[in-house]
């Protein structure tokens, strides 16, 4: 009889219709390289019987997470390879291989489902690993169910955020000067900060309130260096702790206040400039028409809003589309993307004079390899921090994105939106981009 491995690969051709592009292993010891496949490079390990259960229960992306948060998956050699390799089975095939197992009806592919079937042992499949997102109630986007969510994925412990984020606790993408080594992350993440306070215009005394504030790194950029007075609002009391902390701790607290709360309850406006960074991703497509109303009345005439968020390539239908089954499981539960023109138009919608949008997808692919390479240097003691199947999530749910900002199937736009008064004067430069300096 054939090793797992050489019946494996047989059965993913005969499945996929094509050959399978990496080197793969199985729990036996053996090993195939298909034709055509480098045998240096990475290699796909079934280390477990059990994560080919998963996957013929719930074909597609669910059912490969469930295996590799289990560590019934694994990758030696090159993740950021073997990703690009599969890609086009994982995002470029369509419905046809998510729910391939599901819908066959040719006589030769339900033959191999079969001898999959045969080679993965004993049925029902495992139970879906703990850090699985279960048991969601209530509308999607409640306020309830918002703050779950948003629990889920930034309560894992400020000490596990410190290791991957490093010292400037940014969670968003940095905005790099060169791609080289030389080029830090802090001061990637620095000079981030500080094109976004340029582009709202800060000066001594504004009031900026600062959406979705994370571990306070904005808000402490725009009162040290801006002399702004900030409001920090965030879901998070893990994030709204750490924040407070390191506000006390530059004698900040006089120009800085940091809110356990929902945007839909801020209600002390106006504000001169409103920051919303990595934010409205955990909006989702059915609120951002009241998210960019509530930032339109919070502000004053002649206001700013900058608005930093994670885009998708629109689809040939849009009702079509679904949220990325893994990432909603286990990293952002109900966070949507849109396309661009999307925003764009929702901003202006509300009332917003879009003045000027900065597609920075590459900066975020160059943030991402920063962050694997962090979480990747000090291993064990994330698995300490957390979990194994966390330190695995955030492992793939990094290399991956990395993956799909350098292949453009998402993007990150920063959006500088002014509420334009009757008179019409914006307050922009004439040349948008020359970016007015501090004061």
């Amino acid at each position: 009889m054939a090793d797992a491995a050489s019946r494996l690969t047989t059965l993913a051709e005969e499945l996929l219709g094509g050959p399978l592009p990496v080197r793969l292993r199985a729990w036996d010891g053996s090993e195939a390289a298909p034709p055509g496949v480098s045998t240096s490079g990475p290699v796909l390990v079934v280390r477990d019987r059990r994560a080919l259960r998963r996957m013929i229960w719930k074909p597609g992306e669910l059912g490969l997470a469930r295996a590799w948060v289990a560590g019934e998956l694994d990758v030696e050699g090159d993740l950021y390879e073997l990703l690009d390799a599969i890609s086009g089975l994982l995002w470029e095939r369509g419905e046809d291989t998510r729910s391939l197992l599901a819908t066959v009806r040719d006589p030769g592919l339900r033959a191999a489902a079969a001898a999959l079937l045969r080679i993965a042992g004993p049925l029902p499949p495992p139970q879906p690993p703990a850090e699985e997102m279960r048991g969601r109630s209530g509308g999607r986007h409640t306020r309830r169910r918002d703050k779950r969510a948003i629990s889920h994925h930034y309560d894992v412990g400020n000490d596990f955020y410190e290791l991957v984020l490093g010292p400037s606790m940014v969670y968003s993408c940095a905005y790099w000067a060169s791609e080289g080594p030389e080029a830090t992350l802090e001061d990637a993440q620095r000079d981030k900060l500080d094109l976004i306070a340029r582009k709202l215009n800060l000066r001594e005394g504004d009031r900026l309130l600062d959406v979705g504030c994370g571990w306070g790194s904005m808000a402490l950029h725009a009162a040290r260096e801006y002399g702004a007075r900030v409001v920090g609002i965030t879901l998070s009391r893990e994030q709204a702790a750490y924040a407070r902390k390191r506000i006390a701790e530059e004698g900040l607290t006089d120009r800085v206040e940091i809110r356990v709360q929902d945007y839909r309850d801020v209600t002390d406006g106006p504000y001169d400039a409103i920051s919303s960074i990595g934010m409205a991703e955990h909006v989702g497509a059915v609120r951002y028409r009241e998210y960019a109303d509530t930032l339109y009345g919070l502000l004053k005439p002649g206001g700013r809003l900058l608005n930093h968020q994670i885009s998708r390539r629109p689809e040939p239908d849009e009702e079509a589309y679904e949220v990325d089954a893994f990432i909603d499981a286990y990293v952002f539960p109900d966070g949507e993307l849109a396309p661009m023109g999307r925003t764009l138009s929702t901003l202006e919608d509300a009332g917003f004079e879009v003045r000027d949008v900065e597609a920075i997808r590459e900066h975020y692919a160059l943030t991402l390899r920063r962050w694997v390479a962090n979480l990747e240097r000090d291993w064990d003691r994330a698995v300490r921090l957390v979990s194994p199947g966390r330190a695995r999530i955030w492992r793939l749910y990094m290399a991956a994105s990395a993956v799909s900002f350098e292949r453009n199937r998402i993007g990150v736009n920063q959006f500088l939106a002014v509420k334009t008064p009757v008179s019409g004067r914006s307050g922009t430069a004439l040349r948008p981009r020359v970016w007015n300096e501090k004061a």
